[in-house]
């Protein structure tokens, strides 16, 4: 399969949902990472022309671990919006993959570029798949599934399904790693730990999918979006095991 996570910044996708990327990945699955904004306002200390070139170079590091394909689309940072030349945009730049499956952010994420990102990704999905909608590339041919990531720290967000990324968790730290203007800034101004964040979030899902690390997905039930099968990888070679969340609890 081909899959495609587009995140609003450059470190995101490996905050959120990198572990199973990995595991795609290491199961011979053909991944793409797409980033929205170049993150040139992310650091007080930084000038942004300076540091959009920094991030990107994080950025292309972070994916080179599991060979994935970077999509730089280069916005510039807090100033996301969803208008008809952006969402074009995003039309082609899916259209230039042709995906399987789409992972991007939820809805009520609490930042505005995650906001925008998941609606231009909600919005171009389906003209991506338009023939008579004309861009560079031709329509995709064939149903991409699309499901939102968690949000920051898990707030606010119910996943439908979990997956184990027990043996990918050091593997997405390292990713996190290679983002290290936003890893010292976070502690700087926030006095946070990102890779205290990916621990205790990924604890906690691993808790409720019953393993010791998972990742949190809520698939897109829409018209024509569903399919019958899984499409999320199983996780840990011991156990073998996800949890599909009763939301009847």
């Amino acid at each position: 399969m081909k899959i495609l996570a587009i995140g609003a910044h450059p470190d995101d996708i490996e905050l959120q949902c990198y572990g199973t990327l990995a595991l795609y990945a290491q199961q011979g699955h053909e991944v793409c990472l797409a980033v929205a904004t170049n993150g040139d306002k992310g650091n007080f200390d930084v000038e942004p022309a300076e540091l959009a070139g920094i991030r990107e170079a994080e950025f292309r590091e972070s994916c080179s671990l599991i060979n994935a394909t970077a999509i730089w689309m280069g916005y510039e940072d807090e100033m996301l919006v969803n208008d008809l030349e952006t969402r074009m945009v995003f039309v082609d730049m899916i259209r230039s993959i042709n995906p399987d499956l789409v992972i991007t952010h939820g809805p009520n994420d609490y930042h505005p570029d995650h906001r925008y990102t998941h609606q231009l990704v909600w919005d171009a999905l389906p003209l991506a798949g338009v023939g008579n909608v004309k861009t560079k590339h031709p329509a995709t041919d064939r149903q991409v599934t699309l499901y939102f990531m968690d949000n920051l720290g898990g707030i606010e967000f119910q996943p439908t399904e979990l997956v184990d990324i027990t043996e990918t968790i050091a593997l997405k730290k390292q990713a996190l790693g290679k983002h290290s203007s936003q890893t010292r800034i976070f502690k700087d101004l926030l006095d946070v730990d990102l890779f205290d964040v990916v621990e205790t979030t990924g604890k906690f899902r691993g808790y409720q999918a019953g393993c010791k690390y998972a990742e949190g997905f809520t698939k897109v039930e829409a018209w024509y979006r569903g399919l019958s099968k899984r499409l999320l990888p199983v996780g840990s070679k011991e156990s073998g095991f996800v949890y599909k969340v009763n939301q009847s609890n």
